[in-house]
C-alpha cells in the first residue's frame, strides 16, 4: 500500500456519528495530510471537507415504524454506498456508530471486496443487549474502537472482532463540562439549579414528562428556593411545551448546546433519562437521579439485558453510585426521595461527588492522548496493513 496516497471511506449513519466523524478527520488530517477522505455523512463532517455521497438525512431515521416506512430507500443508499467503497478501493473502510446500516454497508463490502480492511468505531452494545452479534461481526470487522474501557474484555468474552480502547470523546470536551471557580462557589449558594432531562427521544419525552412534573411539584412543595432548567433538543420543543402547559412549576426551557453545558456547570442536581447525559452530568461533576421507563414489548425484550446497571456512569465507575429508578420503581415519591438528599452536603450528594472525580481518567485511553487521535492511529495502523483473505 505503499507509494500511493492513503485512501479512506468513513460512513456515519446519525448526527452522533456525524460529529464522532469530523473529530476523526481531524486527527486524522494531522498525522496523514496526504490521505484522501471519502464517504457519508452530515454537517460536521462536511465541514471537515468531506463530500458526503447523500445527505445523511436520507438514513437517520429511528425507530421501528421509521425504519419500515423508509426501508426502500435505506435498501438502496446501503447497496449504493458498498458500491461506492467498492469502486474507491480505499486502504480502510471506517464504520462509526449506527449499526443498522453501517453494519449491513460493512457486510455487503466484505461480500463483494473482502480485502477491504474495516474499522468498527463504537461498539455495539453487545455486552448488554444481543450478544450473538459479537461472534458475527468477526465476519466482517477487523477492528472495533470502543468508547467504554470494559468493552474489549467483553468483545473476547464473547469471541467478537479484536478490541482497543480509544476513550470517550466527551472527555475533549471537559472544558465546556466543568465550572470554573466563579460557576463553583455559585453553584453552591441558593437558589440551587435543578436540572430535568427527560430525554431526546419522543417515547422518552412522553413517558417521563409526567412523572417528572409530579416529582418538580413534590420537590417545590418542600418550600427549597430552586431554579429549574429543562435543557431540551430543538425537534421536541414543541411536545415539551405542550406537556409543561399541565405543570404548576414551570422550568425554563433552554435550546441548543452551549446553554445547556452552562446549565451543567451550574447545577446543583438532576434528574435525568438514561443515557449519555449522565455520561456528560457525571464528568460535570453533577449528583443525579436516573429514570428509566420503557413499553411493555421493550419491557420484555429488555428482560434479555444482563448488566449491573442501565446507568452509563455506573458502568464506567464499576459501582452503582448514581440510583436509578425502572417502570414501576420511576414514580415520584420514589424519585422525590432520592433526590431530595442530592441538594445538601451529605454523605449520599458526596459520594456521587467523590466518585465523579475519577471519571474523565476512566474514559481516556491509556497514553492521555485525546480519543480522537486514539482512534486515527487505530485506524491508519489498520489501513496501513494488508489484509489476508
Amino acid at each position: 500500500m505503499t507509494g500511493k496516497p492513503m485512501r479512506l471511506f468513513l460512513v456515519a449513519g446519525e448526527k452522533s456519528g456525524d460529529l464522532l466523524g469530523a473529530k476523526l478527520m481531524q486527527a486524522l488530517r494531522r498525522l496523514a495530510p496526504a490521505a484522501t477522505i471519502e464517504g457519508v455523512g452530515g454537517e460536521a463532517m462536511i465541514r471537515e471537507g468531506l463530500a458526503s455521497l447523500f445527505p445523511l438525512e436520507d438514513i437517520a431515521v429511528m425507530g421501528f415504524t421509521s425504519v419500515i416506512a423508509h426501508l426502500p430507500r435505506l435498501l438502496r443508499r446501503i447497496d449504493e454506498t458498498a458500491r461506492a467503497i467498492v469502486d474507491s478501493k480505499p486502504d480502510a473502510l471506517v464504520i462509526i456508530d449506527s449499526p443498522d446500516f453501517t453494519h449491513r454497508v460493512a457486510r455487503k463490502v466484505r461480500a463483494l471486496a473482502p480485502a477491504i480492511p474495516i474499522v468498527d468505531y463504537v461498539s455495539p452494545s453487545v455486552w448488554a443487549w444481543r450478544p450473538g452479534r459479537a461472534p458475527k461481526m468477526r465476519a466482517y470487522v477487523d477492528r472495533v474502537l470502543a468508547l467504554f474501557p470494559f468493552e474489549p474484555a467483553a468483545h473476547e468474552r464473547l469471541g467478537g472482532p479484536p478490541c482497543v480502547f480509544v476513550g470517550h470523546p466527551l472527555v475533549e470536551h471537559l472544558d465546556e463540562l466543568r465550572p470554573d471557580a466563579e460557576e463553583a462557589r455559585k453553584r453552591e449558594s441558593d437558589p440551587a439549579v435543578f436540572l430535568l432531562m427527560p430525554g431526546s427521544r419522543r417515547s422518552e419525552i412522553e413517558r417521563l414528562m409526567p412523572v417528572f412534573g409530579q416529582v418538580l411539584h413534590r420537590v417545590a412543595q418542600h418550600g427549597r428556593r430552586m431554579e429549574v432548567i429543562l435543557p431540551a433538543v430543538s425537534h421536541l420543543e414543541d411536545a415539551i411545551r405542550e406537556e409543561l402547559r399541565s405543570w404548576p412549576y414551570k422550568p425554563e426551557v433552554v435550546l441548543g448546546d452551549q446553554p445547556k453545558l452552562a446549565a451543567f456547570r451550574r447545577a446543583r442536581a438532576a434528574l435525568v433519562a438514561s443515557g449519555t447525559a449522565t455520561l456528560e452530568l457525571a464528568l460535570a461533576g453533577v449528583p443525579m437521579v436516573v429514570a428509566y421507563k420503557v413499553s411493555r414489548v421493550e419491557e420484555l425484550a429488555k428482560h434479555f439485558i444482563d448488566v449491573p446497571s442501565i446507568v452509563l456512569a455506573n458502568l464506567v465507575l464499576g459501582e452503582n453510585v448514581v440510583p436509578e429508578f425502572i417502570q414501576r420503581d420511576c414514580n415520584e415519591v420514589a424519585l422525590a426521595n432520592a433526590l431530595a438528599p442530592l441538594f445538601t452536603h451529605g454523605a449520599q450528594r458526596d459520594r456521587q461527588v467523590d466518585a465523579f472525580r475519577n471519571i474523565d481518567r476512566l474514559l481516556t485511553p491509556a497514553n492521555s492522548e485525546t480519543p480522537s487521535m486514539a482512534a486515527a492511529r487505530n485506524v491508519l495502523e489498520v489501513a496501513g496493513r494488508e489484509r489476508s483473505v
